[in-house]
């Protein structure tokens, strides 16, 4: 169990969390050129080197969220993490354990099952990564943005301020 720190999230732990949350919403709404690059060697041709280059960011990209994603879990290993605030009711806490955790294993799943595909050719795993992870990704994205406005602005809570400015 992680020990708890002050009422906010230390420099560190901020920059790395939105950090990856930037790059995490890059390559959920820019997949076109990895798309592009798959269409073209599923289809037997031979992909540019403009193809190539274009989907190279996209996986870089998912190489340098699974990197700092190790980096982010040993800091909160290290630091830990603020109380969780008791203004939400208990089956809301609850919810929320549960959403870090699977938002935890999809952002290590999305890069390891990205980099099988594209370049171990493991195709079951592409499919997985760009079908029902990437459903999921989306949808504890969405419900951790919702969870973070429901305690600025019905719990009144400061979670949202601790993971900003401090």
């Amino acid at each position: 169990m992680t020990q708890s720190i002050s009422s906010n999230y230390s420099p560190t732990q901020r920059l790395l969390h939105w950090t990856i949350a930037l790059l995490i919403f890059f390559n959920l709404l820019f997949p076109d050129d990895m798309n592009a690059w798959h269409r073209i060697v599923r289809q037997g041709g031979t992909p540019s080197a403009d193809d190539i280059s274009a989907a190279n960011i996209h996986a870089y990209i998912g190489i340098a969220i699974l990197l700092l994603a190790i980096v982010r879990l040993g800091v909160r290993l290290v630091q830990g993490v603020p109380d969780e605030t008791a203004n939400e009711p208990a089956l809301f806490r609850v919810a929320a354990r549960s959403a870090h955790v699977a938002l935890y294993l999809l952002i290590f799943a999305m890069p390891l099952t990205g980099i099988a595909a594209y370049y171990l050719g493991v195709e079951l795993l592409g499919s997985i990564h760009a079908g029902i992870l990437k459903v999921l990704l989306w949808a504890l994205v969405v419900a951790h943005i919702a969870g973070a406005l429901a305690h600025q602005f019905y719990w009144k809570t400061n979670v949202l301020r601790r993971m900003t400015i401090g």
